[in-house]
């Protein structure tokens, strides 16, 4: 699921450099950033950022597919940790995720969530995801009818509400955990 990225250093690095300022941009100035502000917020030149992405929406694929490969690396990062740790870390990861994807939103589904790199990156996330939450689970720390859809729209849902009071956010997170954590019939 990853895009072709370039071999040289030099290359590289101006790609690494591009996809780190048109995230920047992207959220800070949803579709109205411009490419020549991402180019300058890179270090770069128009040409460079037009050589490794030859459209507009090449650039917000790549950004979008980067984020993904990330969500993706940080389920394996947190697998080891205790199974309902690593679970909230992966949902908490997922956060950030959804207010990328909210920024590039506009542009990365202009002709509908039926592209291929939607499916592509939604099936890689979603594979990531699910042992996390079928871990805890089996560890009886999440609830045993959770099912990662449900998780992950309610989760998704909370990131994209607009926060109203400092920290209301992170309170609606911590009642969602509250919600998805296993409690035994009859426990407090």
């Amino acid at each position: 699921m990853t895009v072709t990225k370039p071999r040289r250093a030099d290359a590289l690095r101006n790609y690494q450099k591009l996809i780190a300022a048109a995230r920047e941009a992207f959220t800070e100035s949803g579709s109205a950033a411009s490419l020549e502000d991402i180019a300058r917020r890179a270090g770069v030149g128009i040409g460079t950022l037009y050589r490794h992405f030859p459209t507009r929406q090449a650039l917000v694929e790549a950004v979008y597919v980067d984020e993904v490969d990330a969500l993706c690396r940080s389920a394996e990062e947190v697998a080891a940790q205790p199974a309902w740790d690593a679970l909230e870390a992966w949902l908490r990861r997922f956060v950030e995720y959804v207010a990328t994807k909210q920024a590039l939103a506009e542009e990365l589904f202009a002709d509908g969530h039926d592209s291929a790199v939607f499916r592509t990156c939604h099936d890689a996330f979603r594979s990531a995801g699910a042992p996390l939450l079928a871990r805890a689970q089996e560890a009886g720390a999440a609830r045993p009818d959770a099912q990662l859809d449900d998780v992950v729209r309610m989760i998704a849902g909370i990131a994209k509400m607009p926060e109203t009071a400092p920290g209301q956010t992170e309170r609606m997170l911590e009642m969602a955990f509250d919600g998805l954590r296993y409690r035994a019939p009859g426990s407090a």
